[in-house]
């Protein structure tokens, strides 16, 4: 016969109390069916768990390490039922959200009436911000960054990845011409960052490397004002898919150098942080999340 939760349940509640009578009386049951328990609990083990005296009860030395066992399973199914009753309430409150701005209008957005509606006493606060931001400053629930994270104080869930690509719009083509080669690149209009430096190292093989830096003729912090002079024609842009790959699909921008592209991806995570039990908003936003981005953004 195996071992019951109430079993190891009577034992511990014994032991606590320090009597019989007042395990009897914390758990709602009579002495004698906590007396059974504990009965049918050592015949099952074969050993003495407990030495009664009619002043006393004492653990034996199996006792104790059967004791020690039974209090780690008995939190583990306490903490599996907190988890399931926090699933089972309502999540409410406020969640603020942070990120760059194309990601917020291009991923974030459109996803935004389908969680409203699964999760309706949760309001969102949603901040667009081009840089990283300190998240207990800003008063930020969740921040989702885009490329290598460097700070180890968080902690950070992967959503997805997005890949980078080499893009203009096809007026642009007509009338300054298409490279063919990386160092083509110099005849043309290049579209860049303001910062970081590194996103204006595009990943194009050459003979010295696979990555190209370039000197843009017009910079500018966000991506999606870049997305939107590329598509003015004003230049070449190197971008993340999961700005433009509607754009690519309907042909208002085309992948230049593609041979000499390097398959590049963006790690996409949503930061936080975590001193206490996740509140159930942020872990509610945070699956919706991840069940309705594509891994992979191509």
């Amino acid at each position: 016969m195996k071992i019951t939760l109430d079993e190891m349940l009577a034992l511990t509640q014994v032991v606590d109390s320090g009597s019989i009578s007042a395990a009897a009386e914390r758990l709602g049951q009579t002495p004698s069916g906590v007396s059974r328990a504990l009965t049918r609990l050592e015949e099952k083990l074969a050993v003495t768990l407990l030495r009664r005296t009619t002043r006393r009860l004492e653990l034996t030395e199996e006792g104790e390490a059967f004791l020690a066992q039974a209090r780690r399973i008995l939190a583990s199914v306490e903490e599996a039922e907190e988890q399931m009753a926090l699933r089972r309430q309502k999540p409410s409150g406020r969640l603020r959200v942070n990120t760059a701005s194309p990601f917020m209008l291009h991923m974030v957005v459109p996803l935004v009436a389908g969680f409203r509606q699964r999760y309706p006493e949760i309001t969102l606060e949603l901040h667009s911000s081009e840089q990283f931001i300190d998240l207990l400053e800003e008063r930020t629930d969740v921040a989702i960054r885009i490329g290598a994270l460097t700070d180890s104080t968080l902690h950070a869930r992967p959503l997805c990845s997005s890949r980078l690509r080499v893009l203009t719009s096809p007026d642009y083509l007509n009338r300054r011409g298409t490279p063919h080669t990386v160092a083509d690149l110099a005849d043309h209009s290049l579209l860049g960052f303001t910062q970081p430096e590194a996103l204006n190292r595009w990943p194009l093989r050459h003979t010295l490397g696979e990555d190209w830096p370039v000197t843009p003729s017009v910079r500018a912090s966000s991506g999606e004002t870049l997305r939107q002079l590329a598509l003015a024609g004003e230049g070449l842009v190197c971008l993340s898919d999961f700005m433009s790959s509607i754009d690519r699909a309907e042909g208002r921008l085309v992948q230049v150098l593609t041979e000499q592209t390097v398959p590049a991806s963006q790690p996409v995570h949503a930061v936080y942080y975590r001193n206490t039990a996740l509140a159930s908003r942020i872990t509610c936003f945070l699956d919706y999340l991840s069940e309705h981005l594509p891994r992979e953004m191509a």
